[in-house]
């Protein structure tokens, strides 16, 4: 077990008990579990009750949430949001700046070569 200091964070919810991932300094929900072996960035978060395993890389101002998990080698970035039960792992590489829910990808895994790039989009009704 590794020693390290909780306190709490606050996720969006309010405060809740969490600690600084050591790979990184992200934070991380003590209900969620992330290997000494994955990157979580500064500004990233895990919460819920996501799993991040293996060489997976959490960064700039990822959030992870729900009971998605990722592994292998993933790299999720930018503002991407996964949530709900997806499953991101192998050379799944996930950037942009909107919210992934469970379904919405279609079959909620993404695995080997795939790459996402999400842009928020703007609707404009010309008023």
């Amino acid at each position: 077990m590794i020693d390290r200091e909780v306190t709490t964070f606050d996720f969006g919810d309010g405060p809740v008990p969490a600690h600084q991932h050591p790979n990184g300094g992200g934070w991380v929900a003590e209900t969620a579990g992330v290997a000494a072996t994955a990157y979580v960035g500064p500004s990233a978060q895990v919460f819920g009750y996501a799993k991040v395993s293996g060489e997976a890389r959490i960064s700039e101002h990822a959030r992870i949430s729900g009971t998605v998990r990722v592994f292998g080698t993933a790299h999720l970035s930018g503002e991407a949001h996964p949530s709900g039960e997806m499953t991101v792992f192998m050379k799944s590489d996930v950037t942009g700046f909107e919210t992934i829910f469970g379904t919405g990808l279609g079959n909620e895994m993404l695995a080997d070569d795939t790459m996402i790039f999400l842009v928020k989009k703007t609707h404009h009704d010309g008023q």
